[in-house]
């Protein structure tokens, strides 16, 4: 008997400018794309003086009407207004100038109203540079939102090297959690037989390789290692667009890291809590956890409770409920781990 899959749609950025200077381009790229002519920018007060001024510069001088909004979160009632916005104004298309809140807004307003969008990174903090996913508060779970992928990605890299060495550490935990978002899928596969992409999780995989390999150079904080870390993000993304999900680049780790945000007083960065994450994962997965641990030192990630600036009470916590958070994504987690388990794991790994 043959066997006829369902046909699978893929979604990918149509061009990708990454390189020093690069954001001088964007009014030729959007006039290549045919997307229109009524422009949206959202930013956000800080992102907006650094990027997003320029962008509707150089877009008013190639004919575009440009206009902005700048928003403080990016939540349900943010994206409602953001709809209400492209609406009134007949937008085309919307710009997403800054960190992850500002392309995350940008991606599911203009997905929901049926635009393109431009992602326009300021600061390479996580991989929504690229994904089809958004990250956005108030939603009915605290994981990512189903949107659809960038029409373009303009990385200026030395606007994204002006950004804190922080934001850039916290990009490559994000990265570096690919090994366990992979191994989670695998086991998933295995178990469940869950549909698996080898292409999608080699892409994933050499983007976490990236950053294991090139540690010391990142920690330098040089435009060579923003361009290392902005490519793997891209590539990241892009392994999300061909599996049609983000189980390439989200697994246990991410559960972890979600579990924290809902009981934390003060949840750390997203990539932080995930390169954590990681570190307890690849223990359970009996992967080279030290190895992780060191590159995420040696950059300046977080690799414990303290330099979160989490109680280790809420690390403990976050462990035995993570399974909870998407009880139909099969992970290393299983049907959970008991208090103990938890401790145990965080202790033996140098994380409590």
């Amino acid at each position: 008997m043959v066997v006829v899959k369902e046909a699978k749609r893929i979604e990918l950025p149509r061009e990708v400018w990454m390189g020093p200077r690069v954001l001088k381009r964007i009014g030729d790229v959007c006039n290549r794309l045919h997307v229109g002519k009524r422009a949206l920018i959202i930013s956000d007060s800080i992102t907006f003086k650094l990027a997003g001024s320029s962008v509707r510069r150089i877009l008013s001088k190639k004919n575009f009407e440009v206009g902005y909004s700048l928003i403080e979160q990016a939540d349900v009632a943010t994206v409602t207004r953001i709809r209400e916005l492209i609406r009134k104004d007949q937008i085309d298309f919307l710009l997403g100038v800054g960190g992850g809140k500002c392309i995350d807004v940008a991606k599911l307003a203009s997905f929901r109203e049926g635009k393109p969008f431009v992602s326009v990174p300021t600061a390479a903090s996580h991989d929504g540079i690229a994904s089809a996913r958004a990250s956005i508060k108030g939603a009915r779970r605290p994981v990512s939102i189903g949107a659809q992928a960038p029409i373009a990605i303009i990385a200026d890299t030395l606007i994204i090297k002006s950004a804190p060495h922080r934001l850039l550490a916290a990009g490559c935990g994000d990265l570096i959690a690919n090994f366990t978002a992979v191994r989670d899928w695998e086991l998933a596969n295995r178990v469940r037989g869950e549909p698996f992409s080898e292409y999608a999780a080699a892409l994933s995989s050499m983007s976490a390789q990236l950053i294991l390999k090139n540690a010391d150079m990142i920690r330098e904080h040089t435009e060579e290692s923003v361009r290392k870390v902005v490519k793997g993000l891209i590539s990241s993304g892009v392994a999300m667009g061909i599996a049609g999900s983000s189980r390439p680049a989200s697994g246990s780790e991410h559960l972890f890291s979600h579990a924290l945000d809902l009981i934390a007083p003060q949840p750390a960065l997203h990539g932080e809590q995930c390169g954590v994450g990681t570190i307890m994962m690849m223990y359970l997965h009996e992967g080279d956890w030290q190895a992780i641990r060191d590159a995420l030192r040696t950059i300046g990630c977080p690799t414990n409770a303290r330099e979160l600036n989490i109680p280790s009470k809420y690390i403990v916590k976050a462990l035995t409920i993570a399974h909870k958070i998407r009880p139909e994504r099969y992970t290393i987690l299983g049907d959970g781990l008991s208090k103990r388990a938890a401790e145990r794991l965080a202790k033996k790994t140098g994380v409590i």
